[in-house]
């Protein structure tokens, strides 16, 4: 390379870094926008509302909670996506950031619109069934489900957390599984009550209150480490279906092209909401475990997520039509 060159180069690289760090001592000097793409009261909501109030205490601005929901996350996804990338506007990511890619048609944004910032926390799904159901565990379950015609089980729609668990229950361990999709996993919650079908899955801070009134039966969490508020609960791995895992996480991603100096202040913010004492204990007791860590670490997650849940979707033939 000519020197010149080499030298204009090396120029615009070090005007860009100035700028990026300019950005970032500057920032935030106004409230931040977090875009939730679920309806309020649910898991993701309740981890974004913690995080929101602990960053924003560390940040030293508000964090406003915007509530999107709508087409399976696409909808607030698509705003986030598309908003400029000057650190004022976030998108509180789950699951369905990683696989709608994978399952939908005509998706409004590239996987690649969207980067991660920082993960908030996980609330283990768990595998739910009627009170009285005979069987006492997901071995005996599994070996139900392969006898007569099968079972039925409940998703909150394709691409759901319930739907991965049933296709990983059918792929890896061979249940005989009958999905039948709802709107909601509350209207899945009580169609398994009500003995419409045999189970579902449903994310910790959801199952707590049925399994602890006994009106709900559970049969593993679907997670790699046990519930906090629930410890008596095995996990699908402690049984012998290392294969079974997956969680209603909650993450923060940014428009592509927000400054990296932002992205590690913003994902220490959240880092360090998360490590709150008084925030960790209270997410607990919800049912829901506090990760936090680094940007490195949620990029290595995201990563591994889109791989293993990508297998999943091959496996099955998942498709949104």
């Amino acid at each position: 390379m000519h020197p010149s060159r080499r030298l204009a180069l090396l120029a615009g690289l070090a005007t860009l870094l100035a700028a990026n760090g300019a950005a970032a001592q500057g920032w935030p000097a106004k409230p931040i926008r977090l875009v939730v793409p679920f309806s309020a009261g649910g898991a993701n909501d309740l981890m974004a509302r913690a995080a929101a109030d602990g960053a924003s205490k560390a940040l030293g601005q508000p964090i406003v909670v915007d509530n999107k929901p709508g087409a399976g996350a696409t909808l607030g996804a698509d705003i986030v996506a598309k908003s400029a990338p000057d650190g004022y506007t976030f998108l509180v990511s789950a699951a369905g950031v990683i696989s709608n890619s994978m399952i939908k048609k005509n998706l409004p944004y590239k996987d690649s619109d969207l980067v991660p910032v920082g993960m908030i926390g996980l609330a283990p799904s768990v595998i739910l069934v009627p009170a009285d159901a005979p069987y006492k565990d997901l071995k005996e379950f599994i070996a139900a489900s392969k006898t007569g015609q099968g079972f039925h089980w409940a998703t909150a729609g394709t691409g759901s957390t319930p739907h991965f668990v049933e296709g990983m229950l059918e792929t890896k361990y061979g249940a005989k599984l009958d999905v039948v999709p709802y709107k909601s996993g509350s209207e899945s919650i009580t169609a398994v009550l009500g003995k419409q079908v045999e189970a579902t899955s449903e994310a910790s801070i959801v199952a707590l209150p049925y399994l602890k009134s006994g009106k709900l039966k559970a049969l593993a969490n679907t997670w790699t480490t046990r519930i906090s508020a629930y410890p008596q609960l095995t996990t699908a791995a402690e049984q012998g279906f290392p294969d079974v895992r997956i969680a209603h996480w909650a993450g923060v991603h940014a428009p592509h092209g927000t400054p990296d100096a932002i992205l590690d202040k913003m994902s220490a913010a959240i880092d360090t909401a998360m490590k709150t004492p008084a925030t960790a204990e209270k997410l607990k007791g919800m049912g829901i475990e506090p990760v936090g860590g680094t940007r490195a670490s949620f990029v290595q997650f995201v990563d591994a997520e889109r791989g293993r849940l990508g297998a999943v979707v091959k496996a099955t033939g998942m498709k949104d039509e």
